[in-house]
């Protein structure tokens, strides 16, 4: 599932693409709003709100959609094939003279009125790309629950939008804990720092879709040698590395379920409960 940092980047491309100028084809292909005529209406902006996608248009309304597992927005030149998968995956077309944005994939895509926008998104914690970021509201939510385990606290976009499954996992790295320890046993200002943590890599993250949690990856420091933690192009310190040695003790990554989703952990210098 992409994370906050990939849907800011997205939002941005489509904003680049179609704010400010006029829809010349607008194709919503989900029954519920296939007849609705977009046409001849200014794009006023698109957004960002953690892992959702707010198209403003003009006349109060307001495209939203959802990426989740392998959804994608693609953006061509008018004119352009389109490449991003089979027609029939296609579920939205937004097109003006210069530019054509196509959704394909979208499990969630629908027209609702701006004034409504909070009906989509309002349940979200603070984001953490976000002008509504807030660290202090962020861990007091986390710590709401503290017998709840740190992966799942984190993947709940009801305390901070935007961390997925990647970030999860690396971010508990970062802590040196498992994803199965309780909030309420971290130490003292560690939820404080995981907070801040996560706030400092999707900042660095959101402006390109190579993302990377390890430092100096895939290049050489001003002494002109590789970090020894991260050697040739390791990107991500746990996430995706079964079986592979850990950068920071050699121990192998493990992987295993945990809410219906994975984690990844280090179990040689992670602290904390396993499955």
């Amino acid at each position: 599932m992409p994370e906050g940092d990939t849907v800011w980047l997205t939002a941005r491309k489509l904003h680049t693409a179609l704010a400010g100028r006029t829809l010349t084809l607008a194709d919503l292909r989900v029954p519920r709003f296939a007849t609705a005529d977009l046409t001849g209406r200014e794009v006023l902006d698109v957004t960002a709100r953690g892992k959702h996608l707010l198209t403003r248009i003009e006349g109060g309304l307001t495209l939203h959609s959802h990426l989740r597992m392998d959804g994608a927005w693609r953006v061509f030149a008018t004119g352009e094939r389109w490449r991003g998968g089979p027609d029939h995956q296609i579920r939205a077309v937004l097109g003006n003279a210069e530019r054509t944005a196509v959704g394909y994939r979208l499990p969630v895509l629908e027209l609702l009125r701006t004034r409504d926008e909070d009906e989509a998104v309002g349940h979200l914690g603070p984001d953490l790309l976000g002008p509504d970021w807030n660290p202090e509201t962020a861990v007091r939510n986390l710590l709401a629950d503290p017998g709840r385990p740190i992966g799942e606290a984190l993947l709940d976009q009801r305390n901070l939008a935007g961390i997925g499954n990647v970030y999860k996992s690396e971010l508990a790295f970062l802590a040196r804990v498992t994803p199965w320890l309780p909030m309420g046993d971290l130490p003292p200002g560690t939820p404080e720092r995981l907070v801040a943590t996560a706030r400092r890599l999707l900042e660095s993250n959101k402006d390109t879709f190579d993302r990377r949690t390890t430092p100096n990856a895939g290049s050489r420091g001003g002494d002109g040698r590789r970090s020894p933690l991260c050697p040739g192009e390791q990107l991500l310190f746990v996430y995706g590395r079964r079986g592979r040695p850990c950068l920071r003790c050699g121990t192998a990554i493990r992987k295993a379920g945990q809410d219906d989703r994975v984690s990844y952990w280090c179990p040689g210098c992670q602290s904390g409960p396993t499955v």
